[in-house]
């Protein structure tokens, strides 16, 4: 997606696709290691890319509080008590209106 398509996507759509990773990450804590590093590293890597679409400059610090919300409810939630159980439900609202939208 790097490549092109991800800066086609609409705000909705690339939040619904960080969003799965989210989920991915909740669904895998504390069972697979592996799996769940995997998911933070693909949502770490598609907040970036969303944070550099130009498109999106008047909403660079909700899309950036909402990056470090979840890296704090990756490492415990120690700074905003934020868990990837209340991350998964924000971002299930992206996903259904991305699939309203389609």
């Amino acid at each position: 997606m790097a490549a092109g398509k991800w800066f086609q996507l609409s705000l909705v759509e690339q939040m619904a696709n960080i969003g799965s990773e989210v989920s991915r990450a909740h669904k895998w804590q504390g069972k697979d290691e592996n799996i769940f590093w995997g998911a933070v590293e693909r949502a770490l890597e598609l907040f970036d890319l969303t944070f550099t679409d130009h498109r999106w400059k008047d909403r660079l610090q909700e899309i950036g509080r909402v990056k470090e919300v979840f890296c704090d409810a990756v490492m415990g939630g120690k700074e905003y008590q934020s868990s990837l159980k209340d991350l998964d439900r924000y971002f299930f609202s992206y996903a259904f209106c991305a699939r309203i939208d389609k």
